[in-house]
């Protein structure tokens, strides 16, 4: 009995380059029995990837599902980069491919375009719930981070697109590439307040150009590539404060580099974009 193909796109890409490799099963008309939620938390395990987006059309709409190895997440950005690469590049035709996606119960709206054999791909993450950190939460997360309190900015916030985590800004980009953060402890304290992880930035340039490091212990990640949605929260924060457009440059720690490109309108909603590439293509492996 056959088992669901599994694509490996690279998403959020820089400069045609690195991006987070993430894995896209489609599985609508796939043969044998459907996989379980634990098989699906093993694929991404299997394919050296931090996150597996499952693809399946529901009437008018596609519905996404994203898993890492420790469970089901309801909203993944770069997840749904990836899905709407994937399915433009087999969608064919001219123009911009279109879609209506389902995930974290809502539905909302996604376009992807190829260009030789890179795809952009951009969407609605949807609403950005902004609050300051209590004191608690203050107190416990940022020494994990390893970060002084003179070494952090004034605008820490926890900011929510489908769960909640901690945006933290330091001044630089070398102090941003300096963080040796305590993960355990992190894991702890996130665990505690029910926070995805700790998003650290540097402060923007004045065309919107910063850099990022996403922290998230809690779901099996220590350090993210790329992280889409955490953009989005942020670009909800700094489009209160004029800073419409942004682009953040994550990965370099890594050794992958990525950027993730975000634009708030006069309503603070956000469209998140990035590029992507196919990579690799075959079946899933169900035994990891």
């Amino acid at each position: 009995m056959s088992t669901p193909n599994v694509t490996v796109v690279r998403a959020c890409l820089r400069a045609g380059a690195g991006g987070s490799p993430t894995a896209v099963v489609l599985e609508d008309g796939a043969d044998g029995a459907p996989l379980g939620d634990e098989e699906r938390r093993r694929i991404a395990v299997a394919q050296s990837t931090s996150h597996t987006v499952y693809v399946r059309q529901l009437g008018d709409a596609t519905e996404l599902r994203f898993f890492t190895a420790e469970g089901e997440l309801p909203a993944c950005g770069h997840g749904t980069i990836a899905a709407l690469a994937l399915l433009a590049a087999r969608h064919g035709g001219d123009g911009p491919y279109r879609a209506t996606l389902r995930a974290g119960g809502r539905e909302f709206a996604g376009r992807a375009e190829r260009a030789g054999g890179l795809i952009t791909a951009a969407f609605d993450p949807g609403p950005v719930d902004l609050r300051e950190p209590t004191e608690e939460e203050r107190a416990l997360v940022l020494p994990t981070l390893g970060l002084a309190p003179h070494e952090v900015g004034p605008d820490v916030r926890i900011a929510g697109v489908g769960r909640e985590r901690v945006l933290v800004p330091v001044r630089t980009r070398a102090a941003l590439a300096a963080l040796r953060p305590d993960l355990d402890q992190l894991k702890a304290a996130c665990d505690r307040f029910g926070l995805l992880g700790a998003y650290v930035h540097s402060e923007p340039s004045p065309e919107g150009a910063l850099a990022a490091r996403m922290f998230a212990p809690s779901i099996g990640v220590p350090e993210d590539l790329a992280n889409a949605n955490s953009t989005a929260c942020l670009a909800a924060h700094l489009g209160g404060r004029g800073t419409r457009r942004i682009a953040v440059d994550m990965g370099d720690a890594l050794g992958s580099p990525a950027t993730i490109t975000a634009a708030a309108g006069p309503d603070l909603r956000v469209e998140l974009g990035g590029a992507a590439v196919i990579v690799t293509e075959g079946p899933a492996d169900r035994s990891a």
